[in-house]
């Protein structure tokens, strides 16, 4: 048996595991708030036991949406949604700000066995309706091993700036607020992982412990809500992206269990850094959606097992 994939076209394109359970929608139609930074999204994503993993508008940040693309502080524009930082100001309602991610097609396509790969094309466009960016973007779903109760998703980037000048990529920390480097590729959790266990290696365990570090990999693991059950959510960086001589940036983890569950892979947590013009970057990331509470060892053990 394999994986199904089924695409409502506009609109979304949607996994099945082989036994007929949604495990992830990625939903590329453009949204109907602005503020909210316009852009595709994968919620939900589920564990093969079809437990949601993937929070979507929650009342605290209605802009966090599953697993998304995004970019806080961008020359002055903001690519994540909602309030942006202000130096000497706080959080601020700037509308006028806040860009978006248009969906431009789709250039590839390939399914076969447990394995499903697309290519989009994408462009960031700043509020004012010029074109900034151009994203090539791979996400593929692969390894669903009922056995171990888990399934992966590697996502990958690629962006282009367009403009005569350089991009500049920040976060909220970059402009003053200490330990909210949060920007790139972001997952918020559903309610149920408030309060849930991080942990990444060589036993260091807490998000307040980990917020900010650099790592191979994070985890994030809860006990669910109406059901008796637990997942477990990794975050993996591909090798290059924490290597000095191929990677753009530094990466470090933002993440908080409370008071709201969230993880992203910031690429530019304590400092600022530029895209000059014509210029690209690219990063490879991958999460494995696990049934179980995962320990370290077991995280490493898969993790070993799912080659590059």
């Amino acid at each position: 048996m394999s994986i199904r994939v089924s695409h409502v076209h506009g609109e979304h394109i949607a996994v099945e595991a082989p036994d007929g359970t949604e495990i992830l929608r990625y939903v590329y139609r453009p949204d109907p708030e602005a503020y909210e930074a316009r852009k595709p999204y994968a919620h939900p994503v589920c564990t093969l036991a079809g437990r949601t993993v993937t929070g979507y508008r929650p009342s605290d940040h209605r802009w966090h949406k599953g697993l998304q693309m995004t970019a806080s502080h961008l020359s002055g524009q903001n690519f994540w949604g909602g309030n942006t930082y202000v130096h000497g100001q706080g959080y601020q309602v700037l509308p006028d700000r806040v860009g978006s991610m248009r969906h431009d097609g789709f250039t590839g396509f390939a399914v076969a066995d447990d394995r499903f790969a697309f290519t989009e094309r994408l462009t960031w466009v700043e509020n004012a309706g010029a074109e900034w960016a151009r994203e090539v973007r791979g996400l593929t779903v692969h390894s669903v091993d009922e056995q171990a109760g888990a399934w992966a998703l590697d996502w990958a980037i690629r962006l282009t700036n367009l403009r005569d000048e350089p991009l500049t990529f920040g976060s909220p920390t970059t402009e003053g607020r200490e330990m909210a480097g949060y920007t790139g590729l972001q997952w918020r959790g559903p309610r149920d992982f408030t309060g849930g266990t991080v942990f990444g290696p060589d036993s260091v365990t807490g998000a307040g412990k980990l917020m900010g570090t650099q790592g191979p990999w994070l985890a994030f693991t809860t006990e669910h809500d109406e059901v008796d059950a637990h997942s477990t959510v990794v975050f993996a960086h591909a090798p290059e992206n924490l290597d000095a001589r191929t990677a753009v940036h530094e990466s470090h983890w933002f993440v908080r269990a409370e008071p709201i569950p969230t993880a992203a892979f910031s690429w530019a947590f304590f400092e600022a850094f530029a895209l000059p013009p014509g210029e690209s970057f690219a990063y490879r990331y991958r999460m494995v959606f696990a049934d179980g509470a995962w320990d370290a060892d077991r995280v490493a053990a898969h993790l070993a097992g799912l080659p590059w």
